[in-house]
Order: structure tokens, then sequence, then C-alpha cells
């Protein structure tokens, strides 16, 4: 099942699933597999939060269902956690963890998912959508941090200068004078909190279609950027790093700095809430191409050493497997890899995802 029918399965009783990745034809278990969350993480966190239990085909033959609070049936040991909101970067290792939970971004190496029970929540009466624009980054994310504590605030995307221009070439409304854009979402419909932020180029939106139109306004830019790759006829280079709340600022401007530096094409758009933003690089030739890798690594690097992560939401997979050392010593990842020879000893599953 595609996220987009679940959400629409789910509609049908006026409810909703919390997680809201960008890709909505991705599978639940695909979701699942790389402990997803998306553009309203800020308020629901990741696919696990929102996972009661599954059932799971071991490559032994066992098909078994597990519930929320069944814990393992071995040791294992405790491997750190970042100190940030979001973290999908190998197994979430603690003693007396359970089976859920270990399944869960496991990337498909650990057994095979069959079924999940997932939880939704009721959709809200009334929503407010807003895109508003500011002059530059720093007033941005002034404004971020004031608006951090709304408990009615469930979504805080960001948008830089490049993503604007971008943007621009299918929506012609966006401000020229912009240099930086959030999109919130929030429960209620009181614009008291925005409008000491929002000038005549604001946008906001309280009925459906205008949500719809500000949400396909946030996803349009990743595929804007594939489509803009397919024809320059390389891969993008993506992150995936998240750092500390406190770091936000800080690893914003090194993104911004490293990248005008080394003269390469790029956007940076996601979810500043969590100080989880992705970078996308979008080389122009097979020079800037390796030049982009050695920035995402130094990228990749500065993120671990202000206690982050190197893959938030979406997993490492194969070709980012070998940041995985980046954040864990040896023998953490030794840990890891005698939960994987216990459950497929023959290393069958996920073949080079997360290990490379």
């Amino acid at each position: 099942m595609s996220l987009q029918e679940l959400q629409a399965a789910a509609a049908r009783t006026r409810q909703f699933y919390p997680p809201d990745p960008t890709e909505r034809t991705a599978s639940v278990g695909g979701s699942i597999a790389t402990n997803a969350s998306g553009s309203r993480s800020f308020r629901y966190g990741s696919t696990r939060r929102w996972i009661a239990g599954l059932k799971v085909a071991f490559m032994d033959g066992r098909v078994v269902e597990f519930h929320r609070g069944e814990p393992v049936d071995f040791e294992v040991p405790e491997v750190p956690v970042p100190r940030t909101t979001k973290n999908t970067t190998g197994y979430p290792l603690s003693p007396g963890m359970d089976w859920v939970d270990l399944f869960i971004g496991s990337e498909g190496t650990l057994g095979v998912v069959l079924e999940a029970g997932l939880n939704l929540l009721p959709m809200p009466d009334d929503l407010l959508s807003g895109v508003i624009f500011f002059p530059n980054d720093e007033e941005a994310l002034d404004a971020v941090d004031a608006w951090r504590s709304l408990e009615s605030l469930r979504m805080i995307e960001y948008f830089d200068r490049n993503s604007l221009a971008l943007l621009c070439d299918r929506y012609a409304e966006v401000p020229r004078t912009a240099a930086a854009a959030v999109l919130i979402e929030q429960i209620g419909d009181d614009t008291e909190p925005w409008e000491p932020y929002a000038e005549g180029d604001s946008w906001f939106a309280s009925s459906a279609a205008d949500r719809e139109r500000f949400r396909a306004f946030r996803h349009a830019l990743p595929e804007m950027v594939n489509d803009l790759m397919r024809r320059r006829g390389f891969l993008k280079l993506g992150s995936d790093f998240a750092v500390p709340i406190d770091r936000n600022r800080e690893m914003l401007r090194f993104y911004h700095d490293r990248l005008t530096a080394a003269a390469l094409d790029y956007v940076i758009f996601g979810h500043i809430g969590d100080a989880h933003v992705h970078v996308n690089i979008l080389p122009r030739s097979a020079d800037e191409f390796e030049a982009g890798k050695q920035v995402m690594l130094e990228f990749a690097r500065e993120a671990v050493s202000m206690d982050g992560t190197v893959s938030a939401e979406h997993g490492l997979g194969k070709r980012k497997s070998h940041l995985l050392s980046l954040q864990f010593t040896p023998d953490q990842i030794e840990a890891m890899k005698a939960v994987k020879r216990r459950l497929d000893p023959q290393w069958l599953l996920g073949r080079g995802n997360i290990f490379p």
C-alpha cells in the first residue's frame, strides 16, 4: 500500500496518518524500513512513533507478530544516539529495547515486514497554512526560534534563496526580493502569531484547496531539482544530516559559506524546525560532481562534530553506507553487525544497505 492510498483510506473516517514524507507513492513498508518522517515531523516525529505492531518474516522461516513493549530476547548493548530530534543511522540499540523499534529503520536488513499496525489521529477541524517570505536567513531563523514553542504548530519548512529562484519558474508570484521563506502549518486558524512577520508578500490559506496548493509548492522543489538534473545528465548530491536545535543556525551558515566558496550550484530546503535541512548539490560537470562529493563528506563530519547525525530520516542505503563509520566507532558498528548475523546469518537481506 502506498502512503497516498493509506491517507485516502484514513480520510474516509476523518483520520490521518501523521508522517508526511515527500514521496506519497512510496510504500508504507518502505517508510517503515527507513523510519521516514517528512514535513510534519516538527510536531509528530518520525514513523517510529506511529507503529503499534509488526508482522515480520525471519530468514529461518518463522513469521512472528510483535507488539509495542515486547522486548528482544537477546542481549544488546547501548549504542549512543545523537542529540537530535530525528535519527535513522544504523540500529538504535539499547538494553531491553522492543522488537518493533529494532525493525523500524533497519532498511530491510533484519527481516521482511509483512503487515503493520498504524496509529492514526483525528483530522483537525481547522488548519491554517502560510508561506512567509524574509529578506535574509537571519530574520527567517529568528522567526523559527520564536515560533518553536507554539503548541498549535505542526510544520516549519525552510526554503533558501536558490530554492525560491528555482520555484519562480513555476510560481511567478514568489517575490523576487525574498532571500528565504518558511512554510508553516498550524492547527486552528489564529493568524496572530504570524502577523509580526507577515508582510504583504506572504501567503496564508485556511481552505483545503489552498492548503493543497501550498503542499504542492513544498513538494514541487525536489521534483524540479530532479528534472533539472535529468537534463544536466548528472545525479544530484543530497544530504540528510541533522544537528541539535541549538546548532541550527551555525550549521546552516556553514552550508551556505562552504558551497559558495566552492562555486557549486545548490539548493537548501526542508525541516528547519528539527535543524534538519536537505542540501542538494546540483553538478554541471563531472569535476563538479567529484568536488560535491568531497563537500558532502565535510558536511557529514561537521554534523557529527556537533553531535548530529548523518541520516535523520532516509537511512543510509547503499550509496551512503560509508557514512556509518563517521558516526559510530568500530565497536559500535560491530555490535550492530552481531544483531544482523543473529537474524540473517548469511547476510542475504538488504545486501549493501547500512554496512558497506
